[in-house]
């Protein structure tokens, strides 16, 4: 295998999956900003998280194509990697827990069977890469002390997390079994501009800005690691290029805080009470710390993040605020059944309204 400390010639033409989803986005943005690019193919099932305004900017660049299809159609997959690309990077995944609680199934059909379809499409075509996107939730729950690193073994507690744990291995199979060149990456919680407003920062601030009720789960003192998307983009290319085959690169921001913290602070920074937290019943299979320990990253990679919490999170603030209609247009109708679903009962329970079902949820709401 390659050493890690010296970069491979130039990849020039990447099939990216999952292109049109919030860090996808943000990675070929980042892929056509490079001089040595010349072409990037995204493709993209657009499912619910899929969105092609996500990339209206770099419509018009020659060297971006977008290829409607999914990870799982062999055929359609076969026919991009033929065309000539050097290496395959995949975003494209079923990436939400809450969702993965309702429907399992589909999340091992899209992020294990779909990355068993590109491993083989690699494989068939010989491609010079191929990098996984994965996430620290394959480590599980952390107790007080301690931090996963690549080493750590794989724990992960609901189906969303198990599947990407299950693809990550295949990946590593193919590796061993095949020798294909493959590197996986695992981050901790991303956020920023072009966020689902499912995910829990953009939930909270689109929320807010409405003066609506922000629900939080438990007691609010799961912690997580907090890393712009702008630096895991970074990262990912870091990986692509410099990463040594067959290794797993932790990705984390150093931004260990409690969603309550969190929360806080964005209601700090759009001015409005505290009193919008509602405190819903905890989801199952719930981790409770996530913290990233991510010196393999730096030295191989000569990676490291950038972007602090504090400004990331005002520059994110700042932009849902001033992006009022790309949030109404992706709060769909699917997504407004996912809410209601979600957390319906909960928030009708703040309110002092009846449930709209015989199951309900236990809320508290914060007082100031």
């Amino acid at each position: 295998m390659r050493d890690a400390r010296s970069e491979m010639p130039p990849l020039e033409r990447l099939l990216v999956t999952g292109g049109c989803g919030f860090i996808g986005s943000h990675f070929v943005r980042l892929a056509l900003r490079r001089p040595r690019t010349r072409l990037v193919v995204n493709l993209d099932a657009l499912t619910y998280a899929g969105n092609p305004e996500n990339l209206r900017d770099v419509e018009g660049d020659p060297r971006y194509r977008f290829a409607k299809g999914s990870v799982c159609d062999a055929e359609r997959v076969d026919a991009l990697v033929r065309e000539g690309v050097d290496a395959i990077v995949h975003f494209a995944a079923e990436s939400h827990v809450d969702r993965s609680l309702y429907g399992p199934v589909d999340f091992v059909r899209t992020n294990l069977e779909g990355t068993s379809v590109l491993l083989e499409a690699a494989r068939r075509a010989g491609l010079r890469r191929f990098l996984q996107v994965s996430t620290d939730e394959v480590y599980g729950s952390l107790p007080r002390e301690g931090r996963f690193r690549e080493t750590t073994p794989l724990h992960p507690n609901n189906p969303y997390s198990t599947t990407k744990a299950a693809a990550d291995l295949m990946v590593g199979a193919y590796v061993r079994t095949f020798g294909i060149d493959a590197v996986v990456t695992r981050s901790s919680n991303n956020y920023g501009p072009h966020q689902h407003p499912e995910k829990f920062i953009p939930l909270f601030i689109s929320n807010a800005l409405q003066d609506k009720p922000c629900p939080l789960y438990g007691d609010g003192m799961h912690v997580r690691d907090w890393l712009h998307v702008e630096d895991n983009a970074r990262g990912i290319w870091a990986a692509l290029a410099k990463g040594k085959g067959g290794r797993v690169y932790n990705l984390g921001g150093g931004n260990e805080r409690p969603n309550l913290e969190v929360a806080r602070a964005i209601l700090r920074l759009l001015r409005k009470p505290e009193s919008l937290v509602a405190f819903v019943q905890d989801r199952p299979g719930h981790d409770r710390r996530y913290a990233i320990d991510c010196s393999r990253a730096r030295r191989d990679l000569g990676w490291t993040p950038r972007v602090s919490f504090e400004r990331g999170l005002r520059d994110t603030v700042a932009w849902y605020r001033a992006n009022p209609g790309w949030v109404e247009r992706v709060r769909s109708g699917a997504y407004r059944e996912y809410y209601a679903r979600q957390y319906g009962d909960a928030l009708r329970a703040a309110a002092g309204m009846p449930a709209a079902s015989r199951e309900t949820t236990p809320v508290r709401r914060r007082r100031t």
